[in-house]
């Protein structure tokens, strides 16, 4: 039996999917009940549990023999990096007697030891806890989320892309799809198959590379328009950030910029950026 968390998130969802037409049972963690129905199948069970309840995500953790672990991002109008603390603490609290044999940990590109950088810092300590945990642990550290970009599509309707990143910048980017699939093949693969591997998509891409593939969606030209850095907390405060998210998120920017992660053999998907924003467009909504 395996345990997958966010299973109704972006990655959560096509793993359980995999692993249903795979043929394997499946605990399937989420918070919305309302959600339940639309997951259950004969070999998907889903569990509606509140992550911040140790005792009850222990109970669940129990159940099975291998979990997928992933910490869901915080609400920014509060404290998010306070929040998403939190959060990971109770999974990780709750791994302890739980007789899982291996887990797989869901982290990001750039996870460094620190406080208040968003989630360079809060999952570097999710990644330290998990690890301490004694249970084999595998960790697969994701580069910026094409799903990120999702929120650009109106402004990019109308003929913009705002961004703190330079225009040229080199990004590595991957589809939550190619993430699931990552974790798929680390969940089922052996006990030795352990430590950090990276997952980025078929190439690494420029936010020009962003703009040109709206452009080529759109049939309109879309310009890149970076945000300076001086204006970057501001920008975060304008859309709604608390003031301690705003900070942390300008913070992770600024280590994203000055040190980009490129690791010499990664994890390579197969979902293009034109692919997703081909299907972001057909969608009509971020």
């Amino acid at each position: 039996m395996f345990v997958v968390l966010g299973a109704t998130g972006h990655i959560g969802a096509n793993l359980v999917r995999a692993l249903d037409q795979a043929g394997q049972r499946v605990i399937a963690v989420l918070h919305d009940a309302d959600k339940a129905g639309a997951i259950a199948t004969a070999r998907v069970e889903p569990a509606v549990v509140d992550i911040t309840d140790t005792e009850a995500l222990h109970k669940v953790l129990r159940c099975g023999h291998r979990a997928f672990l992933l910490n869901p991002p915080a609400d920014t109008r509060g404290d998010s990096d306070a929040a998403e603390l939190a959060t990971a603490r109770s999974i990780t609290d709750a791994l302890e007697g739980s007789g899982l044999e291996k887990i797989v940990v869901a982290s990001t590109y750039g996870a460094q030891k620190g406080e208040a950088i968003g989630d360079l810092s809060v999952l570097y300590d999710f990644e330290q806890r998990a690890k301490a945990s004694g249970i084999p642990t595998a960790i697969d550290r994701a580069a910026y989320y094409y799903t990120n970009l999702d929120m650009l599509l109106d402004p990019a309707r109308g003929g913009t892309l705002p961004t703190a990143f330079p225009a040229d910048m080199v990004l590595p980017m991957v589809s939550p799809t190619d993430l699931a699939e990552a974790a798929y093949r680390r969940l089922v693969s052996g006990l030795d198959d352990v430590g950090i591997r990276y997952v980025e998509g078929p190439r690494a891409y420029t936010f020009q590379d962003v703009a040109n593939a709206f452009s080529a969606t759109l049939g309109r030209p879309v310009v890149v328009e970076t945000t300076p850095r001086e204006g970057w907390e501001q920008s975060f405060r304008e859309a709604g950030f608390s003031a301690e998210a705003a900070r942390a998120y300008a913070r992770m920017t600024a280590a994203t910029v000055d040190a980009p992660a490129r690791p010499d053999n990664p994890i390579r998907g197969t979902v293009t950026l034109q692919a997703h924003i081909d299907s972001l467009v057909a969608s009509g909504t971020p």
